[in-house]
């Protein structure tokens, strides 16, 4: 990605170098450019299939919680501080910062053109531990977006895993990644994320992660729809990195690769070739309106 003369965002929070926060519980999220709120992001729910998979957890999250978890408080180890205090190397800092640029710069644009203004979220970095307006913020959990209090949090050894684990390697793939979370910021700040999320309170398990699966295929093809109104960041094999970052994370995928026989009920995401289909849809077409994931087949 061409990053040098891009400005970073200013609304982010930098707590890598301690613990801490504040938070109550832990709802999950997702959903449609009503231009048209839920509860887990991308990262909150791709992620706890990773989670699941990746650190063996008993189970990963399919749908939203309906009571709030318990408080923690927590406190991160202590590494070695930069002089503002954050442990994160500056050069990715600063690529991360300039990608969230990137989506407020476009999303304002998008919002704009329909009449309305974009509100934009918080990232916050932390390191292992922290607390979220949705509850404790975990390094295992992977990105997500908490609209509780509309931040996206973010421990940035999840791009290790995402590289050295799942093959997703460049800048893209986990530029894919914020703007997959900035979409279900957008899905909120909409109304779809809150009109899904009273669907999923009156269906079965299976019915409400199949509306999951449609929320997260959506916040991908957001994330389409941000690279394409952005084209002077694009370079050559950009495209292909975030393909291939959509193929390593589709719930299919993740099973398989945990041993496991994919059980499509249980799927919380979206298979590879779904997430790969509508991350695509996004690129070529720039336009929201074409992210319609709930009319139809997906």
């Amino acid at each position: 990605m061409r990053l040098d003369d891009e400005q970073e965002s200013t609304s982010f929070e930098d707590r890598s170098g301690g613990g801490g926060g504040r938070g109550f519980g832990f709802p999950m999220g997702g959903g449609g450019l009503n231009l048209g709120g839920g509860k887990i992001g991308c990262g909150g729910l791709v992620i706890l299939i990773i989670i699941a998979l990746v650190f063996g957890l008993d189970s990963f999250g399919g749908g939203q919680l309906s009571t709030p978890a318990p408080q923690s408080q927590t406190q991160a180890p202590s590494t070695q501080a930069g002089p503002d205090g954050s442990t994160i190397n500056p050069q990715l800092r600063s690529t991360i910062l300039k990608v969230l640029g990137s989506t407020e710069r476009r999303w304002s644009d998008i919002f704009q053109a329909n009449g309305q203004s974009y509100e934009k979220p918080v990232l916050v970095f932390y390191t292992d531990n922290d607390q979220s307006g949705c509850g404790a913020a975990q390094a295992a959990m992977g990105p997500f977006y908490c609209p509780a209090d509309h931040r996206i949090y973010l421990d940035v050894s999840f791009f290790d895993e995402l590289a050295n684990r799942f093959g997703a390697k460049g800048d893209f793939a986990g530029a894919y990644v914020i703007a997959h979370e900035v979409g279900h910021h957008v899905q909120t700040i909409t109304g779809t994320a809150e009109r899904v999320h009273a669907e999923r309170a009156r269906a079965s398990r299976a019915q409400g992660n199949a509306l999951q699966v449609r929320m997260e295929l959506q916040a991908d093809c957001y994330a389409g729809v941000w690279a394409a109104n952005d084209k002077n960041l694009m370079e050559p094999g950009d495209m292909e990195e975030g393909l291939t970052a959509a193929n390593a994370i589709g719930d299919d995928t993740l099973q398989k690769a945990a041993g496991q026989r994919p059980v499509p009920e249980s799927f919380t995401h979206g298979t590879s070739a779904q997430r790969m289909k509508w991350l695509k849809r996004g690129l070529e077409t720039g336009d929201p309106a074409q992210c319609d994931t709930f009319s139809g087949a997906i």
